[in-house]
């Protein structure tokens, strides 16, 4: 029972034995059904056919017609016997008019291929003719469902059914019979073909099911294997690929597709997980340093100061990786709450010039403000100040002493453009596509001196994406770097 309810072999074999026995069951009814009527309409037609005939014979000559004994026993007897011994005295025998319109009457039931029977009456119900393969029978109709108009009934003859086409004139009543048994002998056919044809199907049916079911899902059971091989330690492997582009192979495409991204998602923690513990243990091992030297031997209060300042910068440098690690995360998790509002980015990005030119006087670096174009937009605005603000402190920590950044904001097709652009140390072309990725930095040997954590880019890459944005870098090396931060306008 567990099989029949687990395996899908199975179950695709049942619902397609049970389609194919429920399409022989409704083709076979329909065909009995179809068969039977077909049957019973052409057997109707040629009984009206023959009535038809009997009574376009006989009403011309009505006036000729008598219901004498011979006419309706002995003669039929007589012919007969002429047609069995002798059948070329038939039409040069001289007979009275009356016995040759029963003459023939008879001979044309006689070369009819089918066994039809042909009873006449008069108005007052006396026998005129019916045909020898009557013998002593009269067919019998009930009067009720005898009408004016021609019909077909049922009759019984010798216990024995068939099918009768009445038609009542003025008159004569003519009838013509024809026995049903062989109808119901080529249905009951059909019925014993159906009845042996329907299990040899489902057999058929059952054993294909199961064969097509194998064949089919065979290469499932080949990707399960193999993708049970692989864990985390080993996703640099993937499922052969098919030639054939069905829904195996596409399947087989999307699980190769997916362990590539885990793969690089592992590679991405790894070396996120890597570069962070880096990053935390390198101001605590200075502190640890600086502190144990200070333990080791008395200082003087200035040189605590100091160290104690040092301190300060360790953990603010810890605090702000912490920090910056707690937004990505629950941007990761996309648990962040946005408090849109319109804000005007001609009076931010004014106020952020301000701000960095604070921040570059040290260096004595020159920042411009070369356009400034009023633009109102939709969005937060303290993450859209940490956006610029980190790409402006970015091209100031990169840019050597006496350098120059540029910023600028406009408007281009429906889109705010902001720029920072600076001569500093530029990226190198291999370099481009991970600028963004967390803790990756272009010069690492100058990391703790422009005192960087490696999050900003990043931070700065979500904080465009939250507002359905784009940021682009173009750069040259020793030439500096183009940032490129393109907000719709709502």
């Amino acid at each position: 029972m567990k099989f029949w309810v687990q395996s899908i072999r199975a179950r695709l074999t049942f619902w397609y034995t049970l389609l194919v026995l429920s399409t022989l069951l409704a083709f076979g009814g329909f065909a009995y059904y179809y068969t039977s009527k077909n049957l019973s309409e052409n057997l109707d037609l040629s009984l009206r056919t023959e009535v038809g005939w009997v009574r376009d014979y006989i009403q011309p000559r009505e006036s000729k017609v008598k219901p004498t004994k011979r006419s309706v026993e002995s003669l039929m007897r007589q012919r007969m016997k002429q047609q069995v011994e002798t059948p070329d005295t038939l039409e040069g025998e001289t007979a009275e008019e009356a016995d040759e319109i029963w003459n023939q009457i008879f001979q044309h039931t006689l070369y009819s291929p089918k066994k039809t029977f042909v009873q006449v009456s008069d108005r007052k119900g006396t026998l005129l003719y019916r045909s020898i393969n009557l013998g002593e029978d009269t067919l019998r109709l009930d009067a009720k469902v005898v009408r004016d108009t021609s019909f077909l009934e049922y009759a019984w003859l010798n216990e024995q059914s068939i099918r009768v086409a009445v038609l009542r004139e003025r008159n004569f009543t003519f009838l013509v019979g024809y026995p049903v048994a062989e109808l119901r002998e080529a249905l009951e056919n059909l019925f014993w073909i159906f009845l042996v044809l329907v299990p040899i199907a489902l057999t058929v049916s059952i054993i294909g099911g199961l064969y097509l079911a194998n064949k089919s899902l065979g290469p499932v059971d080949e990707v399960t294997t193999r993708a049970r091989r692989i864990t985390a330690e080993n996703l640099d492997q993937t499922i052969p690929a098919r030639n054939v582009d069905d829904e195996i192979g596409r399947l087989i495409s999307t699980f190769n597709d997916m362990i590539r991204r885990l793969h690089d998602s592992f590679a991405q923690v790894r070396q996120f997980s890597a570069d962070a513990s880096h990053e935390l243990r390198t101001p605590l091992t200075v502190m640890r340093g600086e502190i144990e030297l200070a333990l080791r031997n008395p200082k003087t209060p200035e040189e605590y100061r100091q160290v104690l300042e040092s301190s300060m910068e360790e953990i603010i440098r810890m605090s702000s990786i912490i920090e910056n690690l707690l937004t990505l995360a629950k941007a990761d998790q996309g648990s962040y709450e946005v408090n849109l509002s319109e804000v005007n980015l001609g009076s931010l990005v004014q106020e952020l010039y301000d701000d960095g030119e604070i921040l570059a006087e040290g260096k004595h670096i020159h920042v411009a403000l070369t356009r400034n174009d009023p633009i109102t937009i939709v969005g937060d605005k303290v993450r859209l100040r940490q956006l610029f603000l980190n790409l402006i402190d970015n091209a100031i920590k990169y840019t050597p002493e006496g350098g120059a950044v540029i910023l600028s904001v406009e408007r281009h097709d429906g889109a705010a453009i902001f720029r920072v652009t600076d001569t500093g140390i530029g990226i190198a072309p291999a370099d481009i596509d991970r600028v963004f990725d967390r803790f990756y930095r272009v010069d690492k040997a100058r990391s703790r001196e422009v005192g960087g954590t490696g999050l900003g880019l990043s931070i700065a890459k979500w904080i465009t994406e939250l507002h359905r944005g784009t940021i682009t870098v173009k750069s040259e090396v020793d030439k500096g770097s183009v940032f490129t931060v393109e907000l719709p306008i709502n």
